[in-house]
């Protein structure tokens, strides 16, 4: 949690900034979440790709895709008023994860975002956060012509921890972006009060 630089007044809350990785698989829309759900231009890292990194960037599924993020994707939302969220989009390929623990520094929680395509993309993500007791959300990208799958059969797929939300998202919705950004936050809240109250139990 960053505080932010407020010039209220003397005696009033400080503007509260929370840091939100996304993650997922290669070409799942990550870059475009970010993008849709920003209030300023988002800051993108993309690059063209190569015929190098077609031999070991897996493209099956997503061969129109002609560019993909190298370092990160940033934008920022403000939820409400003394609110705002930080958004750091994580790059999909398994060569780009060693970035990942510097962007997961200080972060409140994640969206793993899925593709019912290709729903073992996001075994890395879920993984990574579970293994780091880091609170995350898996939003479906509903993709047009992709079969419609229920949450409750995507938290079965793809094996949760009881409790971890499963919502359906279309990533270039505004709306659709910042339900899943406050589903996070909720979420992140109760399992953050829980350890509190563990830790003090």
């Amino acid at each position: 949690m960053v505080p932010e630089h407020s010039d209220a007044p003397a005696g009033e809350t400080t503007a509260l900034a929370l840091k939100i990785l996304v993650a997922g698989g290669f070409g799942v829309g990550k870059t475009t979440l970010v993008g849709a759900v920003s209030e300023i231009r988002p800051l993108r890292t993309e690059e063209m790709l190569s015929e190098a990194g077609r031999t070991v960037d897996d493209t099956d599924g997503v061969d129109h895709k002609v560019t993909t993020t190298v370092a990160m994707d940033f934008g920022r939302i403000t939820i409400r008023s003394g609110l705002s969220l930080y958004l750091f989009g994580t790059p999909g390929q398994d060569r780009f994860w060693f970035l990942w623990d510097e962007l997961a520094q200080g972060a409140l929680g994640a969206v793993v975002l899925a593709d019912t395509r290709r729903l073992e993309d996001c075994f890395p993500a879920v993984d990574y956060f579970e293994h780091r007791k880091i609170p995350f959300v898996v939003a479906v990208n509903c993709f047009a012509g992709a079969r419609q799958h229920d949450a409750r059969d995507v938290c079965r797929a793809l094996d949760l921890d009881p409790g971890t939300p499963v919502v359906l998202c279309d990533a270039r919705e505004r709306d659709s972006g910042k339900e899943v950004l406050i589903r996070l936050v909720e979420y992140a809240g109760r399992m953050h009060t829980a350890r509190l109250l563990d830790s003090v139990g």
